[in-house]
């Protein structure tokens, strides 16, 4: 007898947004193919498509609009998740062929409208998933997202109304997966969260059991449990709390990348008050240096906002001369967006476009001087390399322990043929630019 197995239907995934959103997208689909859906890398081959969005500003809002619309022009059966999802009026107003809206991290609406749509067929035959789930990022890096939603109410920031307050997952879970992530390849894992320094107020810091040993949900334990499994470990939306100076000493000890991506958002006191954001009291400047006197080699990333209501061109001179005390090594930079829902959009003094733009091209301007000279100043030391990408030429890409993936520069290697992704290999540099570094292995 012959068994014949229907196959199952296919698929695809358009994900937007940040690498929190990034995560929920591995979820459904690990949940997806555990039920037995396969995957599809294209609009033709999908039964049927998921849109995960991203509603975070406006922007952000029309690009979500317009992957939906694409994906009903190309593939026609469409279900659409994520944080623009919260609005589910508007979505169905501008696409009404959509076959399912559902919000964040509703991961069982999101399966149960693909089972609703593309039933699969019952098979106990066949096991579809790895011990690590299904990953939308390279097998030798992974998002490590520890906790959801947010306590702090910013007067730019829609996150708590669409993600909700903060909640934490137990530390031993966390860790336990984080292990098995290590124990599949991967070879970096980058913690993630609204606010990572945050983590575990919300369950009062419980401990629970990992290996018959207490470990508490705090960042500085779980830190230090995560540095333990070997890889790389990179802290993201780190907010600068008292507590954060006990981190620098586990990148001095190896355990944590010498790296902290600190969202400041701004600099003048008067912005920031006006912004609500939280530990704007903190002396930060001072802060910074004693870090960088524990830990000399520690990088910084952060993400501004320049034309927020209120802000004078006398608060952004502030921001410009910090900038230059706080030597931050790469920084994003944002023109104010009047989100629908944002406090701060009846804040007075509204900054004229034009004024915003002069800003932003200002700011960028400033910080990219600042970012080229930290960088030559790594010209002639060894550095490891996390490699990313080899070519037939013999060349490489990779990263350092101070870059991030998609967010922060690359390293580009000459004469490194023999390397594989996911080789991590020492480096002397041989130049640099406002971005990058150039080098060769040793």
């Amino acid at each position: 007898m012959t068994l014949i197995l229907e196959p199952a239907p296919k698929i695809g995934m358009v994900s937007l947004g940040c690498p929190k959103a990034l995560v929920d997208s591995e979820r459904i689909l690990t949940q997806l193919r555990s039920d037995g859906y396969r995957m599809s890398p294209d609009y033709a081959g999908a039964d049927v498509v998921l849109v995960n969005t991203c509603g975070f500003l406006d922007s952000a809002k029309a690009e979500s609009l317009a992957a939906i619309g694409e994906a009903i022009a190309e593939n026609g059966r469409v279900i659409v998740t994520g944080c623009l999802g919260h609005e589910a009026d508007m979505i169905r107003a501008a696409h009404p062929k959509v076959l399912a809206v559902t919000g964040p991290q509703q991961y069982a609406d999101v399966v149960a409208a693909v089972h609703a749509t593309a039933p699969a067929p019952k098979s106990a035959y066949l096991d579809l998933v790895p011990d690590i789930g299904l990953k939308l990022t390279p097998r030798h890096y992974s998002y490590l997202k520890i906790s959801e939603g947010c306590n702090h109410r910013c007067k730019f920031c829609i996150i708590p109304s669409i993600r909700g307050d903060l909640v934490s997952r137990p530390a031993n879970a966390v860790v336990r997966e984080a292990e098995k992530l290590v124990a599949g390849g991967t070879k970096e894992l980058l913690v993630i969260s609204q606010d990572t320094s945050a983590y575990g107020v919300d369950i009062g810091h419980a401990v629970s059991v990992l290996g018959g040993q207490p470990i508490r949900a705090h960042v500085v334990d779980l830190a230090r449990a995560l540095g333990a499994t070997g890889a790389w470990v990179r802290l993201h939306y780190i907010y600068p709390y008292p507590h954060v100076d006990n981190l620098i000493p586990l990148m001095a000890e190896g355990l944590v990348l010498p790296y902290l991506d600190i969202p400041f958002q701004h600099a003048s006191p008067a912005v920031l008050k006006a912004m609500r954001r939280p530990a704007n009291e903190a002396k930060v400047l001072d802060r910074i240096r004693r870090w960088r006197s524990v830990q000399p080699d520690l990088a910084l990333r952060s993400t501004f906002i320049v034309g927020f209501p209120g802000e004078t061109e006398a608060d952004f001179e502030y921001l410009l001369d910090w900038l230059s005390e706080a030597q931050i090594d790469r920084a994003g930079c944002f023109k104010y967006e009047a989100v629908a829902g944002a406090a701060a959009n009846e804040l007075p003094g509204a900054v004229p476009e034009e004024v915003k733009s002069d800003r932003w091209h200002r700011f960028m301007a400033h910080q990219s001087a600042i970012s080229e000279a930290r960088l030559a100043m790594k010209i002639g030391r060894t550095l490891d390399v996390l490699i990313d990408a080899v070519d037939e030429d013999g060349g490489a890409s990779g990263r350092s322990k101070y870059d991030a993936p998609e967010i922060d520069g690359e390293v580009h290697l000459r004469d490194a043929g023999g390397l594989a992704v996911g080789d991590i290999v020492t480096v002397r540099v041989e130049d640099a630019d406002e971005v990058d570094l150039f080098g060769v292995p040793v």
